[in-house]
């Protein structure tokens, strides 16, 4: 195990676990349910094949990550997270709700189906009881919403109250730029099938923090 800092703090050696560029987004990633290297690679923008190749070996040695091969019919090798890479969900939420205080934050850059699922998880406020489908360009999840909580998982939309179809970014300016859901209908971001009224209601339970003063 590298060591950076030679110090026993918890939050300086959780920095020499995931703490290398792009290892907490790999993380991210995978908090989902497990993935192929194509797939990784294809939603982290910018990433080489030989840097995710280095931080997937570097989780692996650290016990946050794990390779095995899928059974027949799939048979291909996927990464996935450990039980104990799964419990970094909470620190990874607590760190994306305290960064978008800052004004500097752009919700409007690119983002993965993932890292928007999960921002769901981390920015709920409650209110509703539904089931809601999301296809993302290939990527299916199923959001099932309660008055307390979310739970997503990676799954095909069916028996959904309402499902959303469109890419990340479209989603997400729905949800957090308040662009409205017939504006990206009529441009063809977004088709929506299901309760219009109830996907009316879901994309405003999810608010950004405020943002803290800088002075």
């Amino acid at each position: 195990m590298k060591r950076w800092y030679d110090d026993a703090c918890g939050t300086a050696f959780a920095m020499e676990l995931i703490g290398e560029r792009w290892a907490l987004l790999v993380v991210r990633e995978l908090m989902f349910g497990p993935r192929r290297f194509g797939d990784l690679r294809a939603s982290l923008n910018g990433i080489s094949a030989n840097v995710l190749t280095q931080r997937l070996a570097g989780l692996e040695q650290a016990g946050i990550v794990i390779r095995r091969k899928l059974p027949p019919p799939a048979s291909v090798w996927v990464y996935e997270l450990t039980p104990w890479g799964y419990e970094s969900e909470e620190a990874i939420k607590a760190l994306g709700r305290w960064a978008t205080r800052s004004p500097a934050h752009d919700p409007t850059l690119p983002l993965s189906a993932t890292s928007l699922m999960l921002s769901f998880r981390t920015m709920y406020a409650g209110g509703i009881e539904a089931v809601i489908g999301f296809r993302l360009e290939g990527e299916g999840f199923v959001a099932c919403a309660t008055r307390d909580e979310i739970a997503i998982r990676r799954d095909q939309p069916e028996a959904v109250d309402v499902t959303f179809s469109g890419s990340p970014m479209a989603i997400a300016s729905i949800v957090y730029g308040g662009r409205p859901i017939g504006a990206a209908q009529d441009s063809g971001d977004l088709r929506l099938e299901g309760n219009r009224r109830l996907a009316e209601d879901f994309v405003k339970l999810f608010p950004l923090p405020q943002k803290t003063d800088m002075m």
